[in-house]
């Protein structure tokens, strides 16, 4: 760890103009995170096309900023109204919105602030620490070892196919099948361009995660749009009937311990492709509950379920970077995203980057660091207007993105094409959301399926066709033996469910 080289990227960060985008991405999230349905993973999608402008370092200002925001943000409305702003809020109504129907809801909406910060730093001390080691470990990694690691990383669409594991592998299927509309990797014959040359270099993943985030959920929004749910938006106001704006000395006693292991245990979480925000919050909060000495306050407005859900969502972010950009792997969806955009910045996640550009491996630290900074001042100063952005009407919401996905898709390679593809994509995210298709399968196909098959093919070749390569390696075993387990323990999981079920 080069401990000069962090200290000039926090010089760079102050005195040029990446921290005015850090600002920018921290306010822009803070929207995105607060108003229910936008989530981080769609602000990051329909924004990023807008920042192939800017220089990689301001870009990810932007970016990692949206990212951090939105998942703290997304508490404040769970806290006011008691729908979660994006899914890792989920955990946060628990005791949140009961303790705003205690009138505390200063108290709840600044615990939402400091918490968040303690675990996104948590999580970036995660990344900070142990992101080197595993990218000189991961610089070992040949064609088979790659491409064990992207069969691994394709198992995970059974983690993250919710209550599906049928539809979450159809949509895997199709993620994988436009994985391959192109060139081919190694001999470079056309595969389903239909004579069209729009579709010679593939299907811009970007644009396709712009369709299915930004215009698909405007659609679905607005086809399940109720009149109660515009009520609950207009209605949503601060309460200010309380001077207890901070938990008590005791209350912040108690929840250091709960709070420090849960930061440690979510980045852990948050490392293994296919988890979240979401169901780490859901394992803390449980766990927490499990072993305090009053659990029966817990979902009735306790002080340590709220500050380990806030605190958890957030700590997940560092263990996903850090998957992410040591191994190129997703470690959820925004992660996904994110390294679509780094792609297009001309990046590419894994341990080469850390060898070739160590110097934007540390900007991206330093960015996390001054993010949740800024979060911290800017939660604290607008706990009184937080819920004001929660009173704009959905129509102009929906219109402004339907814009921005337009002129993002098509900012990309200046091409109508690519605006089609994105209108085709947000249909298709549209049909899955209504089906309850997962989307996070998709992404996953999407992502890995070029990478997974140019390794295979690689691996044989130097293997002269030979299987056996596969088998001869002990990296490339262990993980093939991690794929097998994520893909067997999950159906074992759910016969043992059905049996006791049925007695």
């Amino acid at each position: 760890m080069d401990f000069s080289l962090i200290s000039n990227t926090f010089i760079t960060i102050f005195t040029t103009d990446v921290f005015f985008y850090c600002i920018l991405g921290v306010v822009a999230g803070m929207v995105i995170g607060t108003l229910p349905g936008l989530s981080a993973t769609m602000g990051i999608a329909i924004l990023t096309p807008l920042t192939f402008w800017l220089e990689p370092a301001q870009g990810m200002a932007v970016l990692l900023g949206i990212y951090h925001s939105a998942i703290w943000a997304g508490g404040i409305s769970a806290i006011l109204i008691n729908t979660p702003g994006t899914p890792a809020s989920i955990a946060q109504t628990f005791d949140g919105y009961y303790m705003v129907t205690q009138g505390k809801v200063k108290k709840a909406l600044n615990m939402n602030t400091i918490y968040s910060v303690i675990g996104g730093l948590i999580g970036t001390v995660v990344l900070i620490v142990f992101s080197f080691p595993v990218a000189e470990f991961a610089l070992k990694f040949g064609p088979p070892e790659m491409f064990a690691m992207a069969l691994f990383g394709l198992s995970m669409m059974i983690g993250v196919s919710g209550g599906s594991v049928f539809k979450g592998l159809l949509a895997g299927a199709l993620g994988l099948l436009v994985s391959t509309i192109g060139m081919d990797p190694m001999t470079g014959a056309l595969r389903f361009t239909f004579g069209n040359i729009n579709m010679l270099s593939g299907i811009e993943f970007v644009v396709v995660m712009v369709g299915m985030f930004g215009v698909g959920e405007v659609l679905y929004q607005i086809s399940k749009s109720s009149p109660a749910d515009k009520e609950a938006r207009k209605n949503a106001q601060i309460v200010s009937n309380t001077a207890e704006a901070f938990p008590t000395a005791k209350e912040t006693k108690a929840s250091v311990i709960p709070t420090l292991v849960c930061g440690a245990i979510s980045a852990v979480i948050g490392a293994v492709p296919g988890t979240g925000g979401d169901i780490a919050a859901i394992i803390c909060w449980q766990q927490t509950k499990n072993f305090s000495k009053h659990p029966e306050e817990f979902g009735k407005g306790a002080v340590n379920g709220l500050a380990v859900t806030s605190c958890a969502n957030n700590a997940v972010i560092g263990g996903a970077m850090t998957t992410m950009m040591t191994l190129g792997i997703p470690g959820d969806g925004v992660t996904a995203v994110l390294i679509g955009s780094l792609m297009m910045y001309g990046m590419q996640p894994g341990p080469m980057m850390f060898v070739e550009k160590p110097e934007f491996v540390y900007n991206v630290m330093g960015l996390m660091v001054v993010g949740y900074i800024m979060i911290l001042i800017l939660g604290l100063l607008s706990t009184k207007f937080a819920s004001l952005i929660l009173k704009v009407p959905q129509e102009v919401i929906w219109v402004i993105v339907v814009g921005f996905c337009i002129l993002g898709s098509y900012a990309v390679n200046n091409s109508m094409f690519d605006v089609y593809v994105m209108f085709a994509a947000g249909f298709v995210g549209f049909l899955c959301k209504r089906c309850e298709v997962p989307l996070g399968p998709f992404v996953l196909a999407l992502l890995l399926g070029n990478l997974c098959e140019s390794n295979f093919r690689r691996a044989l070749s130097m293997s002269l066709g030979d299987y056996s390569i596969f088998l001869t390696r002990p990296i490339t075993v262990v993980l093939l033996i991690l794929t097998v387990l994520s893909l067997v323990l999950p159906a074992i999981g759910q016969l043992r469910k059905k049996s006791k079920a049925a007695k």
